[in-house]
């Protein structure tokens, strides 16, 4: 089992940029492939990023890609989400996850999840 926590958070004006933290605890943090998720408002809980165990393949939504980078350190046992021009769509909770099985776009297919951090992006 691996305990998530995410930081980082906050308030930014369109076109701004914020970085995400999520510190995992508990079982080897390399046994996880690992992702961002978030969730706006009245709407379901999308996919934003992943990251495979090894940290060798990246994946990102179509609405992020080109302006958020995920990356992760295994000796810190930390994920991170670099997001750059942020637009009012970004604002969400953001959730970082970890599942055992595969690398995966779908909420369905991770087990373990952080309590999220709120992003708001002000136009």
């Amino acid at each position: 089992q691996v305990q998530l926590t995410e930081s980082g958070g906050g308030l930014a004006q369109t076109g701004g940029s914020l970085s995400l933290s999520c510190a995992a605890s508990g079982r080897p943090f390399t046994c996880y492939n690992l992702a961002w998720f978030r969730q706006a408002p009245g709407k379901e809980r999308e996919f934003v990023a992943a990251i495979s165990r090894n940290g060798l393949g990246t994946y990102y939504a179509d609405s992020v890609k080109g302006r958020f980078t995920m990356s992760r350190d295994d000796g810190r046992t930390s994920i991170y989400l670099q997001m750059k021009n942020l637009k009012p769509d970004d604002t969400a909770v953001y959730y970082c996850a970890a599942n055992s099985g595969d690398t995966s776009y779908s909420r369905y297919d991770y087990s373990y999840w952080g309590q999220g951090t709120q992003v708001i992006v002000s136009s």
